[in-house]
């Protein structure tokens, strides 16, 4: 960014905060400065709704049963849910698959806003603790506060899905797991492959079932995550 110009200005604490210090900004210097935010763009996920379409064509042009998304704003779940729905009333398939969110269990509002609702609790943490981001090595969804968070759990719930909390040592066990298969990915999209894990243990979903596991980022910009999860130095 620097290279291209541009003036950076490093916020300290978590994604939430960088997020939050870019809305107060908002129409600084004489309206120069503007919060340019996905999260907010009416047309964003027209975009990540391309994410069903890729899945359906990858696969033969069928719907998995199920899919499992690494998830901090919501926006892949709600794609999903357009795009599925888009193909489902083409007739296209014959049922929409079953949508579950990952997330880290330091910062997990969705999960706490649609287990909330279902009348449900997995009795790991008290519900606050699941709300304000801590320290994960999945901060690419550390987000505090989605924009979207009612949306997104209505996509869930549409689906017949749910939303997964997935502890640490799970997320760092998948990356390096995912990685031996020769998937060098990131700990914030591994957190999909431990939830997999976590549904399948508890019943949710079975192997017999064709189930999408979405990884979104390379492992090459988490250099220094991979370093702490191997316990190497750089």
């Amino acid at each position: 960014m620097r290279a291209y110009g541009a003036t950076v200005e490093l916020i300290p604490g978590s994604r939430q905060a960088t997020a939050d210090a870019a809305v107060a900004a908002h129409g600084r210097d004489g309206g120069k400065i503007f919060y340019a935010s996905h999260a907010w763009h009416p047309f964003f996920l027209q975009g990540t709704k391309t994410l069903a379409y890729e899945i359906w064509e990858d696969l033969g042009f069928r719907a998995p049963d199920n899919v499992i998304i690494p998830t901090g704003g919501g926006s892949n779940v709600m794609g999903c849910d357009i795009g599925f729905a888009e193909l489902l009333r083409a007739g296209e398939i014959a049922a929409v698959p079953r949508l579950f969110c990952a997330q880290p269990l330091a910062c997990s509002p969705i999960c706490t806003a649609f287990d909330a609702a279902e009348g449900r609790s997995d009795g790991k943490q008290t519900p606050s603790a699941w709300n304000e981001p801590r320290p994960t090595m999945a901060e690419g969804t550390s987000i505090a506060r989605p924009v979207r968070l009612q949306e997104t759990c209505d996509a869930l719930r549409r689906s017949g899905g749910g939303a997964v909390r997935v502890a640490e040592e799970a997320i760092a066990a998948a990356t390096l797991e995912l990685a031996r298969k020769g998937l060098y990915v990131e700990p914030t999209c591994a957190q999909a492959a431990a939830a997999y894990h976590e549904l399948l243990a508890s019943g949710a979903i079975s192997a017999e079932q064709l189930t999408v596991v979405v990884l979104t980022g390379t492992g090459v910009k988490a250099t220094p995550r991979m370093a702490e999860i191997l316990g190497v130095a750089l």
